[in-house]
């Protein structure tokens, strides 16, 4: 049998960290859409909420940037559209990143993101050492004009 004709018992068994991932997502949308529908004040994000979610999005990130190189080969009008994902979530990566260092800070300037020194306090370290990492990376297969071009 080939691999595009597997089965669905063994598809479903396949790539259980991808569905558990996507399982925590849809929780998490679930919780705030019920406490919105009982009337509760959901309080907006916070910086640790969007840290969460930019980390969700750079390892997305990563993980269609390998799928896309794989796919490229063998099928490369699959690839492209990978490769216009992979664009596409670092949108949305590059965003949340932007947004977080919007949001209030406990300590005045303590969210400006400094690539020629760390950065202030672990959260902020974290979230602009991935981010970086994660430019770089997208810096390599990219050009401007591809993160420029509307969505197809």
């Amino acid at each position: 049998m080939s691999p595009d004709h597997r089965s669905d018992a063994l598809s479903s068994d396949t790539h259980p960290f991808l569905r558990a991932a996507t399982a925590g997502l849809r929780h998490h949308m679930r919780a705030l859409t019920v406490q919105t529908s009982v009337g509760e004040s959901v309080p907006p994000a916070d910086r640790h909420h969007l840290d969460s979610l930019h980390a969700h999005l750079t390892a997305l990130h990563r993980l269609l940037d390998q799928i896309a190189e794989r796919s490229r080969p063998e099928r490369p009008a699959s690839g492209r559209h990978l490769a216009t994902a992979h664009a596409r979530v670092w949108q949305a990566a590059d965003a949340v990143h932007a947004a977080f260092h919007l949001l209030p800070t406990p300590s005045p300037g303590g969210s400006d993101c400094h690539p020629q020194r760390l950065p202030e306090g672990p959260l902020v370290l974290t979230i602009c050492q991935r981010h970086l990492a994660a430019s770089h990376a997208i810096r390599r297969t990219t050009t401007a004009a591809d993160l420029a071009a509307p969505a197809s």
